[in-house]
Order: C-alpha cells, then sequence, then structure tokens
C-alpha cells in the first residue's frame, strides 16, 4: 500500500498532515521525506517539515527546510514568518525581525507577521514599539486574540517600568 502511495505526493501529503494533527510529528517527517526524495522541491513538504520540526523543538533543522522554501520563492510570506518563529525561539530577535520585515513588504497587511514582530520586540524590552505593533495588527484584525492578549501585557509591563523609574532616580 506505501509503495501505491510513493506516486501519490497529495496522498502522502494528506497522511503526513493527520499525523501531525494526532502528534505523530516523527512518523510525519518520515512521510515528508518520501515526497521529497521524489520531488526535492515540493514546496508544501518543506514547509510543513519545517513546522513538524518546529513542533518538536529542532528549529536549526526547521530554519533549514524554511532556507530551501525560500531559495525556491524567495516572497512566500508565510515561510519567511515560519522561519522568524523559529528563529525567535532560539533567541534570534532581530534576525527574526528581519524575517517578519520581510513578510511586510510583500503584505504590508499581513497581521501575523506584525503580531510576532511585536512578541519578538517585547522581548528585546521595545514596549513601545511591541503595542504600536499589537495596535498595528488590530486595525486589520480587531479580534486577533494574540494581538489583544500581548498588548494587554505590554501595557502592564510597561505600566509597571513606569512606576520603577521615579523609585530609581535619585533626588
Amino acid at each position: 500500500m506505501l509503495v501505491t502511495k510513493l506516486d501519490d505526493s497529495k496522498s502522502l501529503l494528506g497522511e503526513a498532515y493527520d499525523l501531525c494533527q494526532e502528534g505523530e510529528y516523527t512518523l510525519a517527517l518520515e512521510y515528508y521525506d518520501l515526497v521529497l526524495f521524489k520531488d526535492p522541491k515540493n514546496l508544501m513538504a518543506l514547509i510543513d517539515k519545517g513546522v513538524t520540526l518546529q513542533n518538536l523543538g529542532k528549529y536549526r533543522q526547521a530554519i533549514k527546510c524554511y532556507d530551501k522554501v525560500l531559495e525556491i520563492d524567495p516572497r512566500n510570506k508565510t515561510t519567511l514568518v515560519n522561519k522568524g518563529s523559529a528563529l525567535h525561539s532560539i533567541r534570534k530577535y532581530h534576525d527574526a525581525i528581519d524575517c517578519y520585515d520581510m513578510a511586510l513588504e510583500i503584505d504590508s497587511k499581513y497581521a501575523m507577521a506584525i503580531v510576532y514582530k511585536g512578541l519578538a520586540l517585547g522581548e528585546l524590552g521595545l514596549l513601545k514599539q511591541a503595542i504600536k505593533c499589537f495596535n498595528d495588527a488590530l486595525r486589520i484584525d480587531k479580534k486577533y486574540d494574540l494581538a489583544l492578549n500581548n498588548k494587554a501585557m505590554a501595557l502592564q509591563l510597561l505600566k509597571a517600568n513606569d512606576k520603577l523609574k521615579p523609585k530609581l532616580q535619585k533626588p
């Protein structure tokens, strides 16, 4: 049965997706590798393999998959955001922001890229810039939970920082 499926990349990708939904990431990777063995430039397999590796905490391997996609399709905004997310996970916030900015050059209304950029800016302690990103994303999608929740958190942190400042200053 697997031999028959080797001829059908779409079917293998569907199976891999289902395996990921069930949390069977390692087995899903084998399916992606089967597709990529037959077609090394299959963008869907490369992207989904990268996401699966990211789910397994294998961020550097995920980034390599995303880089392969970007060699083929440098304007793939989803892959740029995925790569940025993987870079964020390994605390390379400036590199992550570069990826989000590239995605935003392609689509300035890409709310996810804006929010993720805000998250990276927040990690760098740039709370006012992060809040601006969250506000920009909320202008695009008023109900974007990630933007709403992180805006609230950033505002609380900013308020807490402001309360500390007078105590730290000398009279």
